[in-house]
């Protein structure tokens, strides 16, 4: 990035810290201001952020979508937006040359969601009494139980779960605290890691995961690749968190759970974020509905 581009950057990423954005948002909306300046450098016109037009955003758009995944450029467009109306409210452009410029179409690809029988062969996998393997049982029991984010549970710290109330306390997106429930299944294996994490020597750390070989707390990106290491062992490839997150919105909606407590335990705010995570099998549960009802049968 040029001067120009570096002061603008540098400013909106102080301005996002002022806001207390979560770090991933800020991480997501930086890196988007840079991919824009590195694109306008590369295509000759080293334009700077006071001149870019909607034509610009629209051609960057279309350089991304044949290098990236389209949620990635999606991800990138609505950085952007926030990023022109900051520019907008610092008086550094008078106008946003976002406004009227399309979006990106993302097309939609249901997160699979996993069955009974494959969640029953990941935790037969941790079935040892060590403490990785209880550490394990817990992590995977609280991700099918509570259907929480994979930076919410890795970020948990022992003084997080409450026993007695049944709930673990995380902060989601938007810096926003909420607790999540957890069943007597959940609560086991949560007491019998605890009392095997009592006895190591890194008993003290805050954080409530232990990572392997004597090293310090296990973190999202550790968890994320002990996942996938469990599913292979259990035939299921690829596995990661957030499938835990849409099956327990999918089982919480065949069972009949309310949609608005449902958001309330996921920390939605958005009935937009409900039809997303029910979508994955929101077919097969219009069909069992029909089935229950029998509408044909009752005439």
């Amino acid at each position: 990035m040029d001067s120009e581009w570096d002061a603008v950057a540098r400013d909106f990423a102080a301005w996002m810290k002022y806001r207390n954005l979560a770090d991933s948002t800020q991480r997501i909306y930086s890196s988007a201001v840079r991919e824009l300046a590195a694109f306008l450098a590369e295509s000759g016109s080293a334009t700077p952020p006071g001149e870019v037009t909607r034509r610009d955003i629209e051609a960057f758009v279309r350089q991304r979508l044949e290098a990236v995944k389209p949620a990635t450029v999606s991800a990138d467009f609505r950085a952007l937006q926030q990023f022109f109306k900051w520019l907008v409210r610092e008086e550094e452009i008078d106008h946003n040359p976002m406004l009227g410029a399309e979006a990106p179409i993302v097309p939609e690809q249901p997160v699979a969601v996993l069955e009974v029988e494959q969640m029953r062969a990941v935790l037969d996998g941790c079935k040892g009494n060590d403490l990785v393997s209880r550490r394990d049982n817990a992590i995977i029991r609280l991700l099918i139980d509570t259907g929480g984010r994979l930076g919410e549970i890795g970020a948990l710290a022992v003084d997080d779960v409450d026993f007695d109330a049944g709930v673990c306390h995380v902060v989601g997106k938007g810096r926003r605290g909420r607790a999540l429930p957890f069943g007597q299944a959940t609560a086991l294996a949560l007491g019998r890691y605890l009392r095997s994490r009592a006895k190591d020597r890194r008993a003290n750390l805050a954080g409530l995961w232990l990572a392997e070989k004597g090293k310090g707390a296990l973190e999202a990106n550790g968890i994320r690749l002990m996942l996938r290491r469990r599913g292979l062992a259990a035939g299921v490839e690829g596995l990661h968190a957030h499938q835990f997150r849409h099956t327990a919105a999918h089982r919480w909606l065949a069972e009949g759970g309310g949609e608005t407590d449902l958001m309330r335990i996921m920390g939605w705010k958005s009935p937009q974020m409900l039809r997303r995570y029910g979508a994955s099998k929101a077919d097969e549960r219009a069909r069992e509905a029909h089935r229950r009802m029998a509408l044909g049968d009752k005439i």
